[in-house]
């Protein structure tokens, strides 16, 4: 059968954009598919670029306010030039992502819905294409709860909220996620008084408990965080919302300007026909093995729309995987073990790997486990931010199977480890490595000697050091 196309890609996200470019770069006729407006996804959009633009701004307004006071009215300027900032970040990385660059390369764009006729079949707005191959890179959206009276509110979500220019008195956050805490905070820092409910005991429930703790305990200073709440319903007030919640078996209320309903995402699916081409779905998210091939081996599914990890980093990943398997014919595997993420609170939180009580699940005597506080290190005792703590996870051998930590600007120094586990290192081999003193990445080097400290001083192999030094130096 003669097709349009080699290759059809579902969605303009970075997954997407991902396989469309390189599906080009390897000379494949290639089809990409966007029903919205413009290319870049949920995280230039909604997500990455205007929330780290948003808490970057919030960070500026909190460290001035350290030195001076603001009024209502200055917060009130201060909020509306930050969203109008976060508006031309998002301006300035779309232009990266414009619709010329991928139509210059060869790629046929188009700008329409897709809805699958048949295993190769597209419908696409008016017209009907077909591929040898297909991916589908669809992304997700927030989910949002069945929580009663919702839907009779005026709510916000991570697609609507860079949308606000005036500021809001008040606001309730319904989910302690990493898009909930990342929003409340940058919320709270420009002035708006805001109260987290998570149904959980701790917010940030994927996170390292005791770094989960730790940030839990320092947000706190910023908001009010209520865990183990339970929205029950919601109603529309002359100034807002009411939020009725249950906590620790006690009703109670809270009354604020706006909702933001953070509790997650789901999965991109609903509208792509997939029962037309067979492909099935788990939960609403696309089923895929460990080659990103769905029930149908010549279509595969990228990125938040096939239920992995939803990181922008890792629809890229997986992206490339899936890139090469379809257009190069070869069986690459997608691997999430040396994956880490960034919670971009202030302080930041580093994710990698398996948490502490993961980890001694599968380990148990084998697991070694070395922190560092940060208020034992120069740089930090020296910029007035000892907030925190480094964690590392190995096996008795040094192996890396979780690293995580709570720290000013920990997404950063922290990929020191992440580098050397993508390397298959050892741990200690960050002993070995000379850092500039007193750069933040000294903690890491100062933890990763802790291992020798583990492993000799404290061992029989020490013993005979001693007797060797005495009987003949």
């Amino acid at each position: 059968m003669d097709y349009d196309y080699q290759i059809a890609v579902i969605g303009g996200g970075s997954g997407g954009l991902t396989v469309a470019a390189g599906a080009a770069s390897f000379g494949a006729e290639t089809a990409l598919i966007e029903r919205k407006p413009n290319l870049g996804g949920d995280c230039l959009h909604y997500g990455c670029m205007p929330s780290k633009a948003l808490i970057q701004a919030a960070k500026e307004v909190h460290t001035s306010s350290h030195y001076q006071s603001f009024s209502n009215e200055d917060y009130d300027h201060l909020f509306s030039g930050a969203m109008e900032r976060v508006a031309e970040a998002v301006e300035d990385v779309q232009n990266h992502d414009s619709k010329d660059r991928f139509i210059d390369m060869g790629i046929d764009l188009y700008e329409a819905e897709a809805v699958f006729q048949d295993p190769h079949t597209l419908r696409v707005g008016e017209k009907t294409i077909t591929a040898k191959r297909i991916v589908i890179a669809t992304g997700s959206s927030p989910f949002i709860p069945p929580i009663q009276g919702v839907d009779e509110v005026d709510y916000l979500t991570n697609e609507t909220i860079f949308s606000l220019r005036q500021r809001p008195a008040s606001m309730v956050v319904i989910g302690g996620g990493i898009i909930g805490i990342e929003l409340s905070q940058a919320m709270s820092r420009l002035g708006v008084d805001v109260t987290v409910l998570e149904g959980n005991d701790t917010i940030l429930a994927n996170e390292d408990e005791e770094i989960a703790g730790i940030a839990q305990q320092t947000a706190s200073r910023e908001m009010n965080i209520l865990t183990n709440a339970k929205a029950d319903r919601i109603e529309k007030t002359q100034t807002g919302v009411k939020v009725v919640y249950t906590k620790d078996g006690v009703e109670n209320t809270l009354e604020a300007e706006q909702l933001l309903v953070a509790t997650g995402r789901k999965a991109n699916t609903g509208s792509l026909g997939l029962e037309h081409a067979g492909v099935e779905t788990e939960k609403g998210a696309v089923t895929v093995n460990a080659s990103l091939r769905t029930s149908q081996n010549h279509i595969y599914a990228v990125g938040d729309c096939n239920g992995s990890m939803p990181f922008t980093h890792v629809a890229g990943m997986e992206g490339k995987i899936a890139v090469s398997n379809a257009v190069l014919g070869l069986s690459r595997k997608a691997s999430y073990e040396k994956i880490p993420w960034v919670v971009y609170t202030a302080p930041e939180i580093y994710h990698l790997g398996l948490r502490e009580k993961e980890a001694k699940e599968k380990y148990g005597d084998k697991l070694l486990t070395f922190k560092t506080k940060l208020e034992n290190n120069d740089r930090f005792m020296a910029e007035r931010n000892t907030t925190g703590l480094v964690k590392i996870l190995t096996t008795s051998r040094g192996r890396i199977v979780g690293a995580h930590a709570v720290g000013e600007g920990a997404g950063e120094w922290m990929q020191e480890v992440g580098t050397v586990q993508a390397l298959n290192k050892k741990f200690q081999s960050i002993s070995n490595i000379i850092h500039p003193y007193p750069a933040r990445n000294n903690v890491v080097s100062q933890t990763s000697d802790l291992y020798w400290r583990e492993k000799l001083f404290g061992s029989r192999v020490n013993d005979l050091i001693q007797w060797y030094v005495k009987k003949w130096r």
